[in-house]
């Protein structure tokens, strides 16, 4: 019973940490505009993301446009895209992996092999959020290095955006969900109590049984 309830939080956690996870992919505010010095009063806020860039004007209109050639983008915005990409699809193979071995299917029979099928969904949704938090620890890592870097100019500066939070509260889902699933064991048929069987009566030569049978 406690294994089953192990199994639902942990895969409660993942799911949860996965719709995050694609929730902070798809948003274009990885990083925003910073407003320090002259940049304090603007007429727009740019917003840069993963597969998009959006410019929101003062009177709230908001113009989005794609990333035209995905070679044409630097090396850094390449390597977040194809990792969290990556982690996504193993998320969805978690997914799968950890609904096949849980106690309440019965996709598989044995309760060993269960175990051992939710145990490897654990593990993929902990290499999973490794490949999701690699990219956002350089992102914030490049975004407060070229706000403290005199040398960029204040109107390039930017400030962390809301994506690189969700996707560090997805990691963070996905770490202890998966980890919770890695602790899942087979369910005990065993009762705790022993039994012991005592020896077989047997007939003397003469064909009675032995008295001490009755003792």
């Amino acid at each position: 019973m406690a294994s089953a309830a192990l199994e639902i939080l942990g895969l409660t956690l993942c799911v949860f940490g996965t719709l995050l996870e694609m929730t902070a992919c798809g948003l274009p505010t990885w990083k925003v505009t910073a407003f320090i010095e002259a940049n304090i009063v603007v007429a727009q806020t740019i917003w840069d993301g993963l597969w998009m860039s959006c410019a929101v004007q003062s009177t709230g209109q908001m113009q989005c446009k794609m990333h035209d050639s995905m070679l044409a983008l630097n090396h850094d915005l390449q390597a977040a895209r194809a990792l969290t990409v990556i982690s996504s699809v193993m998320c969805v193979i978690g997914l799968m992996a950890v609904i096949a071995g849980a106690q309440c299917t019965n996709c598989i029979k044995t309760d060993s092999v269960k175990a051992r099928v939710v145990n490897v969904g654990g593990v993929i949704y902990i290499i999973s959020a490794i490949f999701m938090l690699v990219p956002l620890c350089w992102m914030a890592n490049n975004i407060i290095s070229d706000f403290y870097n005199p040398q960029v100019p204040g109107s390039q500066k930017r400030e962390i955006g809301a994506a690189l939070y969700i996707g560090w509260a997805a990691t963070a889902m996905l770490l202890i969900g998966g980890s919770v699933l890695c602790c899942s064991c087979p369910a005990s048929g065993n009762s705790g109590y022993s039994v012991t069987y005592a020896p077989n009566k047997r007939a003397t030569p003469n064909g009675d049984y032995d008295k001490r049978n009755y003792v």
